[in-house]
C-alpha cells in the first residue's frame, strides 16, 4: 500500500476514460485528487466508485466559464491547502465534413478544448506557485500533428493545445512549473469502442506498428510520469503515446512486410 502523498492533482475530465484513469493512478501513489468534469451525477458515480473519500474530491464544471473554473480552484485550495499537478484532459469532438461543421460546434470545440486548459492553467498557477511549484500536463492528441479528414474544428484545437504548452512552458518555468503535453493515438475508450467501426479498427491497426489501440491505464502512466518529479528536467514537450502511429509516417504494412492480423 502506497502511503499518503501531501501532493494534490487536479485533473479535468475526470468522470470517466482517460481522465478517471488518471485519477486512480495518482490515487494509488498517494496524491490527493480533485476531480473536475461538466457532467456531475457521472462524476459523482465515479467518485463514490473509488472508495476514497477523504482524498477525492468531486466537482462540477465548464472549464469554459471563468468564473466556474476560478470557484473550482478556491475549492480544491479549501479542501486540500495545495495544488501540486493540473491535468487538462476534458475536451469535446465533433467529427464532421467542413461544409457541414457549424460555427457552433466550432466554437464549442475551440472553447472547451484550449481556451479551458487557458482558463484552467491561469486559474491555478498562483496556488502552485505559492507551493513552490508544480506540473501541467495537456491533453491534446495525434490529430494535433496529423491532420485527418473530418477534424478541421478538433484538429484546430488540439494544435493550439500543443503550441499552447510550450508557451507556457516557456513562460512559466521562472516560477517552477514545469509544463508538457501528451498526444494520445486511439485508444480503448468507451467511446472509440462505440463509434469505431469494425473498418476504421483495421485501418488504425494497419496504420499503428504496435498494431493495437492504446489503454486507458497507459495514457495515465504517461501522464503521472510527467507530472511527478521523475520528470523534473523536461518541460516543454509533446509526448505521442501512440504505438508509433506519428513516426511512422505513411507506414504501409505491406511496405513493412507485415500481414494484416484480423
Amino acid at each position: 500500500m502506497t502511503s499518503r502523498s501531501e501532493k494534490v492533482v487536479l485533473v479535468t475530465g475526470a468522470a470517466r476514460g482517460i481522465g478517471l484513469a488518471t485519477a486512480k493512478r495518482f490515487l494509488a501513489e498517494g496524491w490527493r485528487v480533485a476531480l473536475l468534469d461538466i457532467e456531475d451525477e457521472l462524476l459523482r458515480d465515479a467518485v463514490a466508485g473509488l472508495a476514497q473519500p477523504d482524498d477525492a474530491l468531486p466537482l462540477c464544471c465548464d472549464v469554459s466559464d471563468a468564473q466556474a473554473v476560478h470557484d473550482a480552484i478556491h475549492a480544491v485550495a479549501d479542501r486540500f491547502g495545495r495544488l501540486d499537478a493540473l491535468v487538462n484532459n476534458a475536451g469535446v469532438a465533433t467529427f464532421a465534413p467542413l461544409l457541414d461543421t457549424t460555427n457552433e460546434d466550432w466554437d464549442r470545440i475551440l472553447a472547451v478544448n484550449l481556451t479551458g486548459p487557458f482558463l484552467c492553467t491561469k486559474a491555478a498557477v498562483p496556488l502552485m506557485r505559492a507551493h513552490g511549484g508544480g506540473a501541467i500536463v495537456n491533453i491534446t492528441s495525434i490529430s494535433a500533428v496529423r491532420a485527418s479528414t473530418l477534424r478541421s474544428a478538433y484538429g484546430t484545437s488540439k494544435a493550439g493545445l500543443a503550441h499552447l504548452t510550450k508557451q507556457l512552458a516557456v513562460e512559466l518555468a521562472s516560477a517552477g512549473i514545469r509544463v508538457n503535453a501528451v498526444a494520445p493515438g486511439p485508444v480503448e475508450t468507451a467511446m472509440a469502442k462505440e463509434v469505431h467501426t469494425p473498418a476504421i479498427r483495421a485501418d488504425y491497426h494497419d496504420a499503428i506498428p504496435l498494431n493495437r489501440y492504446g489503454l486507458e491505464d497507459e495514457l495515465a502512466e504517461a501522464i503521472f510520469f510527467l507530472s511527478c518529479d521523475r520528470s523534473s528536467y523536461i518541460t516543454g514537450q509533446v509526448l505521442a503515446v501512440d504505438g508509433g502511429f506519428d513516426a511512422a509516417g505513411i507506414g504501409l504494412p505491406t511496405l513493412r512486410g507485415e500481414p494484416r492480423k484480423g
